[in-house]
């Protein structure tokens, strides 16, 4: 069976089933962000304040990809989405569609646990002004790659909005001329895996009306029928 680029494994990324590269606390890869990340350990020393890591199993068969930290949000809190209104919108979302149980209280230790589901970050650190330039987001990709490599049984990955689109085809090495970005696209791949587009579940997003719970619990509602589907 032919598999993508990224889900074969990349020279220089070590990626199995049981694990997937992390970038260090103290990468160097973004000099912008690693010197924003240095200025937010001074103005806030509880902050995680380093790259976020990845959040669910590896064994997932679904990946949902942002685009990057929060500064008050994942930045604090390190763990992806957690401490800003994104989260609750998406939290809530797959709680209801069975991707997660527990309650989410915006904390890393609310003792919410995800079913079936990872989640990730297009980019591991936070940025200025929230907005990764092109160089960062590429210097991330690999990261992105191995992750999907490492995860043998994934049938859906859902991008939040279209930097983390971009950054899923590129890590799959798939042309972004044959896959445009639109929310409630759904994109069918090869390997029996789909991508999956909506709109960042962000506060700017649900204020203007351009994204509703409806609209998202929509996507959410493909999605899981593209999971039972794959039993």
């Amino acid at each position: 069976m032919k598999l993508f680029g990224a889900r074969a494994g990349r020279p220089g990324i070590a990626a199995s089933a049981h694990e997937a590269p992390e970038p260090a606390p103290d990468c160097a890869l973004c000099p912008r962000l690693a010197a924003f990340r240095r200025a937010n350990r001074s103005a806030y020393p509880a902050f995680h304040n380093a790259p976020v890591p990845s959040f669910g199993p590896l064994a997932a068969r679904f990946l949902v990809v942002g685009l990057a930290p929060g500064l008050k949000g994942a930045n604090r809190t390190g763990r992806p989405f957690t401490g800003d209104y994104a989260g609750t919108l998406l939290y809530g979302s797959l709680i209801r569609h069975g991707f997660a149980h527990g309650a989410y209280g915006a904390a890393i230790d609310d003792g919410l646990a995800l079913v079936d589901c990872r989640i990730t970050n297009a980019v591991r650190c936070v940025p200025p002004e929230n907005k990764p330039v092109p160089a960062e987001i590429a210097a991330c990709n690999p990261f992105l790659g191995a992750e999907i490599a490492a995860m043998g049984g994934l049938r859906a990955i859902l991008a939040l909005g279209a930097i983390a689109h971009d950054a899923v085809l590129t890590a799959l090495e798939v042309k972004r001329s044959r896959h445009r970005f639109a929310h409630g696209a759904e994109h069918p791949l090869a390997d029996g895996l789909a991508l999956f587009d909506s709109y960042h579940c962000s506060r700017l997003n649900t204020n203007t009306g351009r994204l509703t719970e409806a609209m998202f619990d929509q996507v959410m509602a493909g999605i899981r029928r593209q999971i039972d589907g794959s039993d």
